[in-house]
């Protein structure tokens, strides 16, 4: 059985929500974590037990904030919440979308400012656990309040209604709870506002962007390293002395792995004295391009890493005794309202990741053409990586494939830059946060094809190289990771298959797998 992955609101990374996403882990709430939640329960209870008119737990939402809500219509109220915020359109969230949005609110919740009974957080956990995926529309958030009809979608099973999908077969929601012997939640004050305000759509597929961004610049490295070995290119422009006087980590990072994969590569050393002065640039700039593109994922995974662990929704609960004194609630409990639902902490950095992405793509497909491309390849190397080219197209229509990508990508726009108020203007200005994260995973799931692609004719093109030469240790690795998932281009044959094995063997992990194998064994 896999380890289990703590939900205890402080330390999820974006790993572990892949681990619970895509490989099932189970997860598990610690003691200390259930502690908060129980002590911000009975806040709650003593707030509403006060009387007194609290956002949230006895008023209307949004624009009817100022709707004084009856203390016998409280958990009405709360029910009525989830089933009127249920608004989404578009497609269904796929299973490990699902799983990163519970995950998420779960994480959110047991940080102990959203006031929900033990319960709640219980039933989150076993519907993870026991593979319970509410159906959930993906449209309809606007990332402020957080990503409200998502997670309404989400809720309405909590409470026996919605459908969701076990083991692959679509029941309504009471049905699908009783297969883990759960019943219906009956929702007290405040636990419909807190499963549907906050950000946990956008982080959670933030969180798997992140790490299949991170996942495509490494293979990028491989790829552009291989390309630079069958152009005759030279390593010189990956030199630590170059990157030492312009200190971007990213570039430091990549030029290291140019380096370490080409290391004892016979093929470089072959043209060391050519007459080539310079490379062109999508050869000589892999570490600046590649290593800007490590920066901008870095500084995704740091506003993930604190999303992930943060408590997003409204109003939060606390300790009188720790918040200003004009906040309403009661002698022990302090209810604030502000906008941590507000996504702009991680739509702008997944924005940023799609501009970086697109420039992945863009270095990417110029090193395809570099290798394809008669007018601009290198002597040895047949026009479009095929003998006999006229009679065959080899993977000409492969840079076209690229290109198709890439300026999809380039045509994506920048979510975060816009804004529709709602709710009555009370809601004025609104993130788009959860499109920002569904347009930078297309971007990152283009860039990784369009790197796929290059690893595919880089392998092509090796079997042009001399016979008596050999590639650098990881070089070696990656030709020989392709060469076992697509054989040498001889004849011409439906190119589509020779791309999506190639994609598969980047997005999967499995060439980086290879090549570190390699790389390791070299040093013992």
């Amino acid at each position: 059985m896999a380890e289990p992955v703590r939900a205890d609101g402080e330390t999820l990374t974006p790993e572990d929500v892949a681990r619970v996403a895509r490989e099932n882990a189970p997860v598990e709430i610690p003691e200390e974590s259930r502690e908060k939640v129980r002590v911000a329960r009975e806040r709650v209870e003593e707030v509403v037990e006060s009387g007194d008119p609290v956002y949230g737990v006895n008023t209307g939402f949004g624009e009817l904030v100022d709707q004084r809500i009856p203390q016998d219509d409280i958990e009405r109220l709360q029910l009525n919440l989830v089933r009127s915020h249920a608004a989404g359109a578009g497609r269904e969230l796929d299973r490990e979308e699902v799983r990163a949005l519970l995950l998420g609110r779960l994480n959110a919740l047991v940080k102990g400012y959203s006031g929900v009974r033990e319960v709640v957080v219980d039933h989150l956990a076993t519907m993870l656990n026991e593979g319970i995926h509410p159906v959930v529309k993906s449209r309809g958030s606007l990332g402020a309040s957080g990503d409200l009809a998502p997670l309404a979608h989400l809720a309405l099973v909590l409470v026996g209604e919605g459908e969701a999908k076990v083991d692959g077969e679509r029941m309504d929601g009471a049905d699908a709870l009783a297969t883990a012997d759960l019943g219906p939640l009956t929702l007290r004050a405040k636990e419909g506002i807190a499963l549907i305000n906050g950000t946990q759509l956008t982080v959670g597929l933030a969180a798997l962007a992140v790490v299949d961004a991170e996942r495509a610049v490494r293979a990028a490295d491989v790829a552009g390293a291989l390309t630079t070995e069958v152009t005759m290119g030279t390593t010189a422009a990956a030199d630590d002395s170059i990157a030492g006087v312009r200190p971007h980590p990213g570039h430091a990072e990549s030029a290291r792995n140019v380096k370490r994969l080409t290391a004892d590569s016979e093929v470089v050393e072959s043209h060391r004295n050519c007459d080539r002065v310079q490379d062109a640039y999508s050869i000589r700039c892999l570490p600046q391009v590649h290593g800007a593109v490590r920066d901008a994922a870095r500084h995704l995974r740091e506003a993930v890493e604190i999303e992930l662990n943060s408590a997003t929704d409204n109003p939060l609960i606390f300790d009188a005794d720790e918040t200003d004194p004009r906040a309403s609630g009661t002698e022990n409990a302090a209810v604030l309202s502000g906008g941590n639902f507000h996504g702009d902490p991680l739509a702008m950095p997944l924005d940023y990741l799609t501009n970086a992405m697109t420039e992945l793509a863009a270095i990417s497909e110029r090193r395809v053409d570099r290798m394809v491309n008669p007018n601009v390849q290198e002597d040895h190397l047949p026009p479009f990586l095929t003998e006999g080219s006229g009679l065959r197209s080899g993977y000409m229509i492969a840079q076209y494939t690229a290109a198709a990508l890439l300026n999809e990508n380039r045509a994506t726009g920048r979510p975060s830059m816009d804004n529709t108020p709602v709710s009555g203007n009370q809601e004025d200005h609104v993130s788009m946060s959860a499109q920002s994260a569904f347009d930078a995973r297309a971007a990152v799931e283009n860039a990784t094809t369009v790197v796929g692609i290059e690893l595919l004719c880089g392998a092509q093109a090796a079997e042009f190289l001399p016979d008596d030469l050999d590639h650098g240790v990881g070089t070696a690795a990656a030709y020989e990771a392709v060469r076992e998932v697509v054989a040498p281009l001889v004849e011409d044959r439906p190119v589509h298959e020779d791309v999506e094995r190639a994609d598969a063997l980047v997005a999967s992990g499995l060439l980086e797998e290879r090549v570190e194998d390699a790389l390791f064994e070299s040093l013992e």
